[in-house]
């Protein structure tokens, strides 16, 4: 089971690029996590909408974070090991001025060494980015 410290961690402390966006999650399970980001100016492109760079950096980051949970819910030895993206496809299907863009990412499959996910990212509840994550496993040994 995902550990509460890491959730805990992760939705009181963003770090990086998370903390730089203003990323907050709100659910992290092994097969589901929700976050939202409340649109700000540092966010747009120069026309005044959204940055597609911004879509695919929610999608990467919610993407890693269930990733991450769905490997520690596993028990074998890679259950410690780390998730990271290998391939980022992000179809811009609206644009954003303003407001909160709400995240969604769940698990299409869960491999031993890779991991495919979707993640749809919405505004007023309508369908604004949709992307699909594939992450890799690096066992613990690797990381040394």
């Amino acid at each position: 089971m995902v550990d509460r410290m890491d959730i805990h961690d992760i939705t009181a402390h963003p770090r990086g690029l998370d903390a730089a966006l203003g990323l907050r999650y709100h659910t992290v399970t092994p097969t589901r996590v929700v976050a939202s980001l409340v649109v700000g100016e540092h966010h747009l492109q120069p026309g005044g909408l959204v940055h597609g760079g911004i879509y695919c950096a929610l999608a990467e980051s919610c993407g890693s974070v269930l990733g991450m949970a769905a490997l520690r819910d596993r028990e074998d030895e890679d259950a410690h090991g780390m998730v990271v993206g290998v391939n980022n496809s992000t179809d811009f299907l609206h644009p954003v001025k303003s407001g909160v863009i709400d995240i969604e990412a769940t698990v299409i499959t869960s491999g031993r060494r890779t991991q495919l996910l979707a993640i749809e990212m919405k505004n007023r509840d309508r369908l604004v980015a949709r992307t699909t994550l594939r992450t890799m496993v690096i066992p613990p040994l690797a990381q040394a």
